[in-house]
């Protein structure tokens, strides 16, 4: 399989257990790598035969916008699945960036990494 990377989408939502969280946002930036077969597309030229980046992105930060949730695990889950919905897509990796989490001290960032398959 072929690796397809996306990576820093810059979001804003209102995910978090806080209420400040909630109630105020912040950035969220997400990371894809999805595994997909390429061949069928560098035959044909044909944006059809493969992973539209373009509006997979783009639905991936309305995602990360709408419906807030308690943990990035969920938003993590979220995104993973909406990535196996696209044709082609057989396994994907989604890291989620929460660089101003309300840690208590100064990081740099906090960010979770899944990996998840498409199962027949």
């Amino acid at each position: 399989m072929d690796e397809l990377a996306i990576i820093g989408i810059d979001c804003f939502g209102h995910h978090g257990v806080f209420e400040a969280e909630r109630r105020d946002g912040q950035p969220f930036v997400i990371d894809l790598k999805l595994s997909v077969d390429t061949r069928l597309a560098a035959r044909t030229d044909d944006l059809r035969d493969t992973v539209d980046y373009g509006s997979l992105t783009q639905e991936v930060k309305a995602a990360v916008e709408r419906d807030p949730v308690d943990l990035v695990e969920t938003l993590a889950q979220r995104i993973s699945d909406l990535c196996l919905s696209k044709d082609g897509v057989t396994t994907v990796t989604v890291t989620v960036h929460k660089p101003q989490a309300p840690v208590g001290v100064q990081v740099a960032d906090v960010a979770l990494t899944v990996t998840r398959h498409r199962y027949s």
